[in-house]
């Protein structure tokens, strides 16, 4: 068994995973597209947009998808645990341009170098590095 987050946006997935790439937490491994290849169109304004996509990197598995009744994303968060302060630096500051920080990294009482932001496409990811 294995559990993996699933995320869903309204029209902004490909943005999305091209900005998560573009952090350096992988890439894109699967994808396919509403209204191509034999996939079916539920409304006409999803045509071209993603249907699914699984992303992949070194310790990061999820998946993601266009969709017209997608609801706000809340209540969950990509947690990342990190082997190295700089390294969770880096990450964190790439992930929370464009976004907002709402735990600046830092040490915290449980003893561990962590901060939380949402990123500017709503998704909230939470980085923690024992140290």
């Amino acid at each position: 068994m294995q559990l993996s987050n699933y995320l869903f946006f309204t029209a902004g997935c490909e943005a999305a995973l091209g900005f998560y790439s573009q952090c350096g937490l992988g890439s894109v491994a699967e994808l396919m597209r509403h209204g191509e290849a034999g996939m079916p169109v539920r409304n006409e304004t999803m045509r071209g947009l993603i249907m699914h996509a699984k992303f992949e990197g070194p310790g990061v598995l999820f998946y993601a998808s266009d969709n017209d009744d997608a609801e706000p994303m809340r209540g969950s968060a990509h947690f990342l645990t990190m082997d190295d302060r700089a390294q969770t630096e880096v990450l964190f500051g790439r992930l929370a341009l464009g976004g907002v920080i709402t735990t600046p990294l830092g040490m915290q009482p449980w003893g561990a170098f962590h901060g939380k932001l949402t990123d500017r496409f709503g998704v909230q990811w939470m980085l923690n590095c024992p140290v």
